[in-house]
């Protein structure tokens, strides 16, 4: 489930919006499923705040160096 930060930095950015979308919505689940006692994997939710936090990063570091680079 990790996500290494290069293949994030290849990706365009509406493939990083939709990767936020379905890591928000995996963290839904697995609060879920915590709150109830049922999560197998309690790590995976650490891992999926990691790798949104991740997706914002990179995604803030693109939105910059478009606007440095007059590009937008």
């Amino acid at each position: 489930m990790k996500t290494k930060p290069i293949d994030i930095r290849n990706m365009t950015r509406e493939e990083i919006k939709s990767k936020v979308l379905a890591l928000k919505e995996a963290m839904f689940k697995l609060r879920c499923e915590q709150k109830s006692g049922r999560v197998e994997k309690p790590h995976r939710i650490k891992e999926a705040r990691r790798d949104l936090a991740r997706c914002f990063t990179i995604l803030k570091e693109k939105e910059n160096t478009e606007k440095r680079n007059g590009q937008r």
